[in-house]
């Protein structure tokens, strides 16, 4: 019965509900952005080389493979020239709400600081209260209003290593809309495009912020969780045996990893995913990537793919050992200095 009623529709009625349609979409994907070349967001999507600014936005105490991140990038100032790290909020069993995840993971990276004797002055920047509601509503906040001006600044694209829910970075891409040209987002969110879902811990934290990275046109490499980072798993007795008595940093990370987990020790593992960020800057060789279609995230925090969509870059293969390797090695060399 509906099918012979949409059948017999008068062409004004349709005309009507065309418009209907065609006002929601455009209410729902208002939001502006500069619109960047092809060829100006393939070269931004191309291999970094030599040593690379960076800002990193964490939430570090969300459990502990931040911490790894951060360590390593610290302990990379051949490759890695780290301008300042961001708190980024999240909700789970480590906090009460998105504020007191985003606290928590502050006081988690000045503490990483503390163990290596890092300086914290203009360095840490609290982050945002809460996530997005609305594309029209960004939030504001420290991190958001550092990452903008470091952005204007900086002479060479600004590569913005995310890795956690894209609060901050969204934010900022939505308060100041002009800084697509100059930053490089590199996340760890999401699942590979082959995948039945996207859903992901950082990517269902703030799906509005999510959306922001895949629909801003900002030149991203995406770097998911399975089937790709989550093949960054190590175990108790490699941490004991390459990170043990090597300086204090060394013994907090074994430490926090081994009391992750309260389960049985047999067989177990723990996937670091969150050093796969890092690892692409300094060495995106250890990556298999494609440039393809952004995805569309749909509000069941699908992909939707539609091919005439501007381009960015997706992980499909990472090579463990190498970024192991790499971590373990900088944590010894700085225990013996």
């Amino acid at each position: 019965m509906n099918h012979f009623v949409m059948q017999t529709q008068s062409p004004k009625n349709t005309l009507i509900l065309g418009l209907i349609l065609w006002l929601s979409i455009t209410t729902v994907y208002s939001q502006k952005y500069p619109d960047l070349t092809d060829q100006f967001r393939l070269d931004r999507l191309q291999a970094p080389t030599g040593r690379v600014q960076v800002v990193i936005d964490t939430d570090t105490y969300n459990e502990i493979d931040d911490q790894f991140a951060v360590v390593y990038a610290l302990l990379s100032p051949e490759h890695l020239d780290v301008r300042a790290i961001y708190a980024a909020p999240y909700l789970n069993n480590r906090s009460e709400s998105p504020k007191d995840g985003m606290e928590k993971s502050l006081e988690e990276i000045e503490r990483l600081l503390d163990k290596l004797d890092r300086t914290q002055d203009g360095f840490v920047y609290s982050g945002s209260e809460n996530f997005l509601a609305s594309l029209d509503k960004p939030l504001e906040s420290p991190a958001a209003s550092d990452l903008i001006q470091r952005a204007r600044n900086s002479d060479g694209p600004l590569y913005v290593l995310t890795l956690g829910a894209p609060t901050n970075v969204a934010s900022a891409i939505l308060l100041a809309p002009d800084i697509l040209h100059k930053i490089v987002v590199v996340w760890l969110g999401g699942k590979g495009l082959n995948w039945r879902t996207a859903t992901e811990f950082n990517l269902m934290q703030d799906p509005i912020a999510s959306q922001v990275l895949f629909d801003s046109g900002v030149p991203l490499i995406q770097l998911p969780t399975q089937p790709v980072t989550s093949h960054l798993l190590t175990t108790v007795a490699e941490m004991e045996t390459y990170l043990q008595g090597r300086g204090e940093i060394g013994d907090y990370l074994v430490e926090i990893f081994k009391d992750y987990h309260k389960g049985d020790p047999f067989g177990w593992s723990k996937v670091i995913w969150d050093i796969s960020a890092i690892a692409y800057v300094i060495n995106p060789d250890w990556f298999t990537t494609e440039i393809r279609s952004s995805p569309l995230l749909t509000d069941q925090l699908t992909y939707s793919i539609d091919n005439t969509r501007h381009l960015y870059r997706v992980a499909t293969y990472l090579n463990r050992d190498k970024i192991f390797g790499d971590l373990f090695r900088k944590i010894h060399q700085n225990s013996e200095n």
